[in-house]
């Protein structure tokens, strides 16, 4: 069955895309506790980016590696309501799904870190 909502166009369906992303964003930060966590150090290293002395690609590198992690975070928490809507009983691939999509956050970190080295010790 098809969406009703998907024959809506123009500013219509703009709207309404920016309404469930909103909503989307406004669930994450109240159900995910890992969310709140990367918003928080989003909200921490962006400013940090912004203050530092690095060329704009150096910041737009550094930024965009932490927004990284909050997309990731937000796919990696929709593939985790899904399963569990799915069913809550333990399963190998429920439990495939959600390792990894775990990992794809934890490689989304590990990737903030690097850039964020490489970024401050270019300088030559």
């Amino acid at each position: 069955m098809e969406s009703p909502y998907k024959g809506k166009t123009g500013l219509r369906r703009l709207m309404n895309a920016l309404g469930y992303s909103f909503a989307g964003f406004r669930a994450a930060y109240k159900h995910e506790d890992a969310f709140r966590q990367e918003v928080l150090l989003a909200t921490f290293l962006i400013p940090l980016a912004l203050w530092l002395p690095e060329s704009a690609i150096g910041k737009a590198m550094m930024i965009g590696s932490v927004l990284l992690v909050i997309i990731v975070e937000l796919v990696n928490s929709a593939i985790e309501a899904t399963v569990d809507r799915i069913s809550l009983e333990n399963h190998d691939l429920a439990k495939r799904a959600k390792d990894i999509g775990s990992s794809a956050v934890l490689v989304s970190l590990i990737n903030v870190l690097v850039v964020w080295v490489l970024v401050l010790t270019s300088h030559t």
